[in-house]
């Protein structure tokens, strides 16, 4: 039953909400709303569905989202599980009024307030991909996100694969197992949330860089509106899933990487941006070359990848590496107790002679120093 229909058969228990062809007297229930009414706040609480969706629990105190319940209600069926409430003026809302209604400056785009669940294997590729609004589509989002069994489990070793019978766990109950998942990954993510909620430490993500000659080609009117909606709902469930200490590493291209700072800038906060780091992907020659000949583009050598950590408390772990004595090293490691401590070589040995003979003797605590 839907999310709706639950609240039609709440308000069926009481005939002023109803009228004679049993439908709701929607602008009775909207005024009764809007005056936080004793009886109507009471019928919605002691239906449990309704009283997680329209209030929330601030320190044992039930506040009404009156809002949300009020919009929820005077749109619901109007555009028949429409795209978004905003259907011609492409959501640019902030705080229910149209941008051209308001003097503030802000980043927005269409769709902002969907979800979008981005099926992107072949067989999907030619379907309609509907946006689910967080307001009209409340049980649709539900129904989608929630939980999904897992089937067809295989193990696969060195003597080939046989089905699973059960996961491997350790002492606090949660899989050990390597798992590769096949399927939409927003619906893998939130299958997994129960299980890995907080206790993933690294998250890596390769997404479609919406250059228009991957895989990702839907609703080519919004075509970056769809991308950054595909993005955000994949972000905050990723986020969920990060442990405290825990960080997630985003490989993207020239094409989306400003869109895309700013985004994860809004979905992790700015205090838990760590890095951008630069890869290099390819050399200036070639098909590089004849493209800058043309006049077409400069060398397209790079890629990015954007570091956020979960809490801004996240520190780098460094390894040490052990190598041969060469001059050009001069860090010393020593560990005392559970840390490290890193002497520079160069300032107690100003002469290069004093340094080789010591480290000759200390071969075993020279190292280069690689942060990872």
């Amino acid at each position: 039953m839907s999310l709706y229909d639950i609240l039609v058969e709440q308000f069926k228990k009481d005939p002023k909400y109803i009228n004679k062809n049993v439908e709701l007297k929607k602008w009775v229930i909207i005024q009764r709303a809007q005056n936080f009414d004793k009886e109507l706040l009471d019928l919605l609480i002691q239906n449990d569905v309704l009283k997680k969706e329209f209030f929330v629990n601030i320190q044992g105190i039930l506040i009404f989202k009156q809002n949300l319940f009020i919009d929820f209600l005077e749109q619901k069926n109007y555009f028949n599980n429409s795209y978004t409430k905003y259907k011609n003026k492409i959501g640019l809302t902030i705080d229910g009024m149209y941008l051209k209604q308001r003097n503030d400056i802000a980043l927005i785009w269409p769709f902002k307030d969907c979800i979008l669940e981005g099926g992107q294997t072949k067989e999907e590729q030619s379907r309609k991909e509907i946006f689910f609004n967080e307001i009209l589509a409340q049980d649709e989002i539900t129904q989608l996100l929630e939980p999904k069994v897992l089937t067809n489990a295989k193990h696969f070793d060195k003597n080939g694969e046989k089905l699973v019978k059960q996961f491997n766990r350790n002492e606090e109950g949660i899989i050990t197992d390597n798992l590769i998942i096949k399927g939409n990954n927003l619906l893998a993510l939130y299958s997994i949330k129960k299980e890995f909620a907080g206790k993933v430490k690294l998250i890596y993500i390769d997404p479609p860089y919406n250059t228009g000659n991957d895989e990702f080609k839907y609703n080519d009117n919004f075509n970056r509106s769809t991308w950054l909606t595909f993005m955000k709902n994949r972000f905050e469930i990723a986020k969920e899933l990060l442990s405290n200490d825990g960080s997630i590493f985003v490989q993207c291209d020239d094409n989306e990487q400003a869109y895309l700072k700013v985004l994860m800038d809004e979905v992790f906060g700015t205090d838990n941006y760590r890095e951008t780091i630069v890869v290099k992907t390819s050399t200036p020659s070639g098909v590089n070359a004849i493209n800058v000949k043309r006049g077409e583009r400069l060398f397209k050598v790079k890629e990015y990848i954007l570091f956020y950590s979960k809490t801004p408390t996240f520190r780098f772990n460094p390894i040490y590496i052990k190598s041969d004595f060469n001059p050009n090293y001069r860090y010393e490691v020593i560990k005392r107790d559970d840390r490290y401590i890193i002497k520079d070589l160069k300032k107690q040995y100003k002469n290069n002679i004093e340094l080789e003979a010591y480290a000759l003797k200390n071969y075993d605590k020279i190292y280069s120093l690689e942060k990872k």
